[in-house]
């Protein structure tokens, strides 16, 4: 018998492109169990050069990642959760309906540094800084979560502790920007991440500090909208920056978004690049609205009031539709930020 091992054959008695346009057609949850075939198998589909074929292909597509609330114990009455809560990762597959929690990550078993935030790139999932959950301490940590293996590990820390800034992922990369320091003091500064080379590189720095902004990709530019200054606090600006990931020449623009509006996790697209606020399309969503893009419809969660339950709809294009899905349970809790990603 020849061993598949030994053999320079993605699949033996096949030729090399069939057999490499097998694999590409593979969905992202066997990847843990095919990659035992052969090493040349696990390489593969470990690679960043195979994301890209299947993607090119059409056989990503995307999915959400969700920082949620997590059910927390009630009192003795049942009527009132106790303890602090507590986050963790929801996966939802808008293709099949699927929704998962992602394993927790190692370091933090019972729940995610508090205020962390998410972004993806290449398939991974990184999660970055926030609070200690039992201290309140600001932590560096960068943990990357890899789909087809279905693993945590642990990145270079981030180079200073900055919280509540502005994130988001193009081909390999996490750009952060903005957020406040350990003393509360807002920042300009920018950073890159490498996921794959594991390694941080400083960014030019914008032209205002910028805390509690929003961070996001579009097309090739990396846009952080609103945020406020140190001697403003929670005094939101109404103008955005934008950075040409091809140069990395950063570009200002005014009147990008509502002075005075909080813009986390809420910022939607519209035509022409023009910003809105989710949480004016729909009375439903009018409080603590959260926005994740995937592809031509948007999943956007919110209360229709301070406390009320979370209704969570799937939106067509800018806000034509709304259609409203049912959520198991166990993942209706409050999201508090979230991001795609291509499986």
């Amino acid at each position: 018998m020849v061993s598949i091992e030994l053999s320079p054959e993605l699949i033996p008695g096949l030729p090399e492109e069939i057999g490499l346009d097998c694999l590409i057609r593979f969905h992202y949850s066997t990847y843990r169990v095919a990659a035992r075939v052969c090493r040349r198998w696990k390489q593969l589909l470990q690679s960043r050069e195979l994301h890209y074929l299947r993607k090119q292909a059409g056989y990503t597509r995307k999915a959400a990642c969700l920082v949620q609330l997590l059910n927390n114990t009630s009192d003795s009455a049942g009527s009132k959760p106790v303890g602090q809560p507590t986050y963790g990762l929801t996966f939802f597959d808008p293709v099949s309906g699927i929704w998962d929690r992602i394993d927790p990550v190692p370091k933090y078993p019972y729940g995610l540094p508090l205020f962390c935030q998410i972004a993806s790139s290449e398939g991974k999932l990184v999660v970055m800084g926030g609070w200690d959950p039992s201290s309140y301490d600001p932590v560096r940590d960068v943990f990357i979560y890899d789909f087809t293996t279905q693993r945590w590990r642990q990145g270079k820390q981030m180079p200073g502790t900055r919280s509540f800034f502005a994130p988001g992922g193009f081909q390999g990369r996490i750009i952060v920007a903005g957020g406040h320091d350990e003393n509360k003091n807002a920042l300009s500064t920018a950073w890159e991440y490498d996921v794959n080379r594991d390694e941080w590189t400083e960014l030019a720095r914008m032209s205002q500090e910028r805390d509690e902004c929003q961070g996001m990709v579009i097309g090739s530019e990396f846009w952080v909208v609103s945020g406020y200054r140190t001697d403003n606090q929670g005094g939101f600006e109404g103008s955005a920056e934008l950075m040409d990931l091809r140069t990395g020449e950063w570009r200002r623009i005014e009147e990008a978004w509502k002075a005075s509006q909080c813009p986390r996790s809420c910022v939607g697209v519209g035509k022409e690049k023009k910003l809105f606020y989710w949480g004016d399309y729909d009375s439903a969503i009018r409080v603590g609205a959260c926005a994740v893009p995937l592809g031509g419809w948007t999943l956007v969660s919110g209360s229709a009031y301070q406390g009320g339950p979370q209704g969570f709809f799937l939106v067509e294009g800018h806000g034509e539709r709304f259609k409203r899905i049912d959520v198991p349970p166990q993942f209706s809790g409050f999201v508090q930020s979230g991001c795609s990603l291509d499986i």
